[in-house]
C-alpha cells in the first residue's frame, strides 16, 4: 500500500512504522491546517517573527508533498487571516513577499504532482501584485487532477459566512423563494469551500486550543487534533501521527451508534 513512499520512508524506521500503522481506506478527504507557533520558534532562537515564517515554507513542502502522496482530496492552510493584519508593516509585508516567492519557486512542482492550487478569502482586499501571483498559480494549475491545495489569505470564517448568507439570500430574493426554505445547500454554494468536502481532520501546531475563526462551517464534524509541535519543526511524521489519531475516533455524526 502507498506505492507513492515507495523508497522515501523506507530508510526511516520511525517513518516507516508510521505510515504502516495507517488504514488506507479510511484517510481524511479534507485535512485543514492552522499553521501556528512561527513567531515562537523564532523567538527562542533569538531571531525576529519573520525568520519563524520563513522556516515554515519547508513545513509547507512537506505537507503538500506528504498529503499528496496519501492521495488525500483536500488540503487547506490556514496562511494569512483578516486578522493578520493588525501585526506590524513588517511582518505584513515580510509575509506577502515570501507568499509571492513560494508561488514562484513551488508552482511547477505543484503543476508537475498534478495538484490544484486554489486561493480562498478576500483575495481582492490584497495587493494587486500578489493577486497577479495568485491568478498565475490558479490559471497554470486548473486542469489538474489531484489534490486540491486551499491557502486560506486574507480570510476570516464570519466574514466567509456572511458573504455567504448574504449571497444565498439573494439568490432566495430573485427565484421568489421565501427565506424559510433556506436550506445548507443553498449556503454551501458559496462557501469559498464550495464544491469541497467538509473537513474531516483539523491540525492546529503549536498546542493552542483554538479554532482562531477557521472554516467554522466546515469543521462542523472534524476531528480536531492539536499537537506541541512549533509549526517550523512540523514535518511528515507528524501528519503520519495526526491521521493515525484520527482513525481511533469514532465518528458518530451525532449518532449514537458506534461508526
Amino acid at each position: 500500500m502507498f506505492e507513492a513512499f515507495s523508497g522515501v520512508v523506507k530508510k526511516n524506521t520511525k517513518e516507516s512504522g508510521l505510515l504502516s500503522a495507517i488504514d488506507a481506506e479510511r484517510l481524511p478527504r479534507h485535512i485543514a491546517i492552522i499553521m501556528d507557533g512561527n513567531g515562537r520558534w523564532a523567538r527562542q532562537r533569538g531571531k525576529p517573527r519573520i525568520f519563524g515564517h520563513r522556516a515554515g515554507a519547508e513545513s509547507v513542502r512537506a505537507i503538500v508533498d506528504t498529503c499528496a502522496r496519501l492521495a488525500i482530496p483536500s488540503v487547506t492552510l490556514y496562511a494569512f487571516s483578516t486578522e493578520n493584519w493588525k501585526r506590524p508593516k513588517a511582518e505584513v509585508s515580510g509575509l506577502m513577499s515570501m507568499l509571492k516567492r513560494y508561488l514562484r519557486s513551488e508552482l511547477n512542482d505543484v503543476h508537475k504532482n498534478n495538484i490544484r492550487f486554489q486561493a480562498i478569502g478576500n483575495i481582492a482586499g490584497l495587493a494587486e501584485d500578489v493577486r497577479k501571483e495568485i491568478d498565475a498559480a490558479v490559471m497554470k494549475t486548473s486542469e489538474n487532477t489531484g489534490m486540491i491545495l486551499n491557502v486560506a489569505l486574507n480570510y476570516g470564517g464570519r466574514a466567509e459566512l456572511v458573504r455567504a448568507f448574504t449571497l444565498a439570500a439573494e439568490d432566495l430574493s430573485r427565484s421568489g423563494r421565501s427565506f424559510d426554505s433556506l436550506n445548507d445547500a443553498d449556503i454551501e454554494k458559496y462557501l469559498y469551500t464550495a464544491g469541497l468536502p467538509d473537513v474531516d481532520l483539523l491540525i492546529r501546531t503549536s498546542g493552542e486550543m483554538r479554532i482562531s475563526n477557521f472554516l467554522l462551517w466546515q469543521i462542523a464534524y472534524a476531528e480536531i487534533y492539536v499537537t506541541e509541535t512549533l509549526f517550523p519543526d512540523f514535518r511528515r511524521p507528524h501528519i503520519f501521527e495526526a491521521i493515525i489519531e484520527y482513525q481511533k475516533r469514532d465518528r458518530r455524526f451525532g449518532d449514537v451508534r458506534s461508526a
